[in-house]
């Protein structure tokens, strides 16, 4: 009922997972101040790391495989993980369908006030996840850190192999393509040949002054809610870009453009069309074709 305490959240892993789909799950929902606006709010002391392998397949049900704590690691996994952007909206998204193995991760936050605060995660073959703290969700892709700091108890949100893949995303990026602050940014052109799909694999970087430009011109867009799939239109050169643009502190922010095609422009979560000068700007930014 309105006004009841928030159950308590428990202080150790549970046996199994009890969500049937991947990543979307918690045992409790916390009541602590800020979890409306991120997975993890204020500064625990402390991680518990709960491992729940299976098939991806058949999810749900899994049992606990084991656990690992962090003290010394907690704090800097949940600075990262509350730079990620959430909503509390149904998350929709298309999802390549291999099949294979992936792991459910419960990360149990202690406070020093006693409070606690669950978050469920996974790492998945298709990297389509829904990272949950039980009040908001959020697309980005974390699994592989986690699994990192569960087995060797370090945690580092971990860059692309690539860096001309898409990085996670950033908070704010719900709200606008580019948030504030962007102190340089990776300019990347695919070297599409044929009919084979263009994927960026080089690029140029480029300082604060011409990131905060690209940005302005980005978030000048008529933004609105959509993912990753566009239309084709016209006849003309195929070109696919992506840009990565760097912050002082927190993960970077992408955003993919793809001409000819509508809408053009998407950092994964808001899509837009870009005009004819914006484009020539990033042409000019990106490496020669």
């Amino acid at each position: 009922m309105v006004g009841e305490p928030a159950p308590p959240v428990p202080a150790s892993c549970p046996q199994r997972w009890d969500g049937d789909e991947i990543g979307h799950w918690v045992p409790a929902a916390a009541g602590l101040d800020g979890v409306e606006d991120s997975l993890v709010p204020g500064t625990p002391t402390s991680a518990l790391i709960c491992a729940y392998p299976g098939l991806n397949s058949n999810p749900g049900g899994e049992s606990l495989a084991g656990s690992r704590i962090l003290t010394d690691q907690a704090k800097s996994m949940a600075y990262d993980l509350g730079y990620l952007p959430v909503t509390t909206d149904r998350l929709e998204k298309a999802c390549t369908l291999v099949g294979g193995r992936m792991t459910n991760y419960l990360i149990r936050f202690a406070y020093p006030d006693g409070q606690a605060l669950w978050v469920g995660s996974a790492e998945e073959v298709n990297s389509c996840v829904t990272t949950t703290n039980g009040t908001v969700v959020s697309d980005s892709y974390v699994g592989p850190s986690i699994t990192t700091a569960y087995r060797t108890g370090t945690w580092a949100l971990l860059p692309p192999k690539d860096p001309c893949d898409p990085a996670t995303r950033r908070r704010g990026q719900n709200e606008q393509m580019v948030p504030d602050g962007a102190i340089k940014v990776l300019v990347c052109r695919d070297r599409h040949k044929g009919n084979s799909t263009p994927r960026p694999s080089r690029g140029l970087e480029h300082g604060e002054q011409q990131a905060r430009e690209l940005a302005a011109g980005l978030n000048s867009l008529d933004a609105e809610p959509g993912g990753n799939t566009c239309q084709e239109v016209g006849g003309g050169r195929r070109e696919m870009f992506l840009l990565q643009f760097g912050y002082a502190e927190g993960p970077p922010a992408w955003v993919r453009i793809l001409s000819p095609c509508r809408p053009s422009v998407n950092n994964g979560g808001l899509v837009g069309d870009l005009d004819n000068a914006l484009l020539d700007r990033v042409r000019r930014l990106a490496p020669p074709a």
